[in-house]
């Protein structure tokens, strides 16, 4: 029998006991919070090893940041992990009922999916997020990520299965592959007999591999090709530290802007104050033709593929827009469906854009870096869903459930 065939089988018996675990869910997060802080050394040793590999294999700035585990890091996930643990445990939880005209009560609550599988590159937080989520949603999981941050997967992935044994759950609820061959990602995603959901979270191009060659149901998650549309009447300050905060606080994660749309009646005055912050990370501006015209040579001109790009870098397309029907009809066109925003002071046209824009999340005068479970309230995050069943937007712990009908009688036959 294959490895991943073992480790399917096991994840489904993990997961009959963890439906009905109750309380010992919250236990086992306490305890995994515990051995992440009691673990930071060890924790940061492996991941030393992965910025080593990742450096001499010649990773961007952007894609080290990604990898990159420090104590401020490792207790801030850990932190995480018991803000997970405080939620509200949905399982259980009814939904709806209704009594019928027969006399049958019908009840719908909330079930776990079952056992999840993920997929994804070199984010070792994501190892933590995605099984503690699981695990409070009554979920097991298997986990396979990159290759660049092997070493600290396996640090965390082990802590937490110590911490699963010393409160009586099953170590096999948290599961992760080790061989980062592409092999064992086309395994995973034809485990049809054990898999009840795959989700991707990373790149566009893992995205669109999982999604075109898996056999098990997927949560399309992450493409982030974000944009945010200066208005006429937006204000410029505003719009600036908006602009600088969406590119520039993290500009690897799939809610910071690839792409700014600037009315032309405000673009003489703006785009120099926004350039202006933007130099402050040294932000490389691809732009049309008129934003050339107003910014000089350091605007370095776009072609087609800079509206298609999500850099995840410090690089920024810009276009200068002659309306808010041509900003929509750019976002329409380009968008991934993640995050977008309007800057404006126009009530008319907010309403407009969030009426007439498709997707997950859609901002009137904030940062698109708020598109993120623990900023909605969620806990942690197993990812962005940016398609629309059966779930869209941030992935908390309601949308890692299913949901059953309990039919209760007293004899009723049809």
């Amino acid at each position: 029998m294959r490895t991943i065939d073992i480790m399917g089988r096991n994840a489904k018996l993990a997961s009959r006991k963890l439906a009905v675990a109750g309380e010992k869910k919250n236990n086992a997060l306490k305890a995994i919070a515990d051995a992440l802080i009691e673990n930071t050394d060890k924790i940061m040793q492996a991941n030393r090893l992965d910025l080593e590999n990742g450096e001499k294999n010649g990773l961007t700035a952007a894609l080290i940041d990604r990898l990159r585990l420090d104590e401020k890091r490792i207790q801030g996930i850990a932190q995480g992990v018991l803000e997970v643990a405080a939620l509200p445990d949905p399982i259980g939880t009814v939904i709806s009922g209704s009594t019928r005209p027969n006399g049958l009560e019908i009840t719908k609550v909330r079930v776990p999916l079952g056992v999840i599988g993920m997929i994804y590159e070199s984010r070792p937080n994501v190892t933590v997020d995605a099984a503690v989520l699981c695990l409070k949603s009554g979920n097991a999981v298997i986990l396979r990520g990159g290759k660049e941050a092997i070493n600290s997967n396996k640090c965390l992935a082990s802590l937490m299965q110590d911490a699963l044994e010393k409160t009586g759950l099953d170590r096999c609820s948290v599961q992760l592959i080790e061989d980062t061959s592409r092999q064992s990602s086309v395994e995973l995603m034809e485990l049809t007999e054990y898999l009840d959901v795959l989700i991707p979270r990373g790149g566009k191009g893992l995205i669109r591999a999982v999604v075109e060659n898996a056999k098990v149901p997927v949560i399309e998650t992450g493409a982030g090709n974000c944009h945010v549309f200066v208005d006429e009447s937006a204000d410029i300050d505003m719009a600036a530290n908006i602009i600088y905060n969406a590119k520039t606080s993290r500009p690897s994660v799939c809610n910071a802007i690839e792409t700014i749309l600037v009315h032309e009646n405000i673009a003489e005055k703006a785009l120099p104050v926004i350039k202006a912050r933007l130099d402050e990370k040294n932000v490389e501006l691809h732009g049309c033709e008129k934003t050339a015209a107003i910014l000089g040579d350091c605007v370095i001109p776009a072609d087609e593929s800079d509206w298609e790009t999500e850099y995840g870098d410090y690089k920024l397309a810009v276009k200068v827009v002659s309306s808010i029907d041509e900003a929509m009809e750019h976002i329409s066109k380009y968008s991934t469906g993640h995050s977008e925003c309007i800057v404006t002071s126009s009530y008319n046209n907010s309403k407009k854009f969030v009426a007439g824009i498709d997707a997950a999340a859609v901002y009137v005068n904030a940062s698109t870096r708020f598109t993120d479970g623990g900023m909605f309230g969620l806990g942690a995050e197993i990812g962005i869903s940016t398609q629309k069943l059966h779930t869209r937007g941030p992935m908390g712990l309601n949308e890692l459930t299913s949901m059953k009908f309990i039919i209760e009688g007293d004899g009723q036959i049809r």
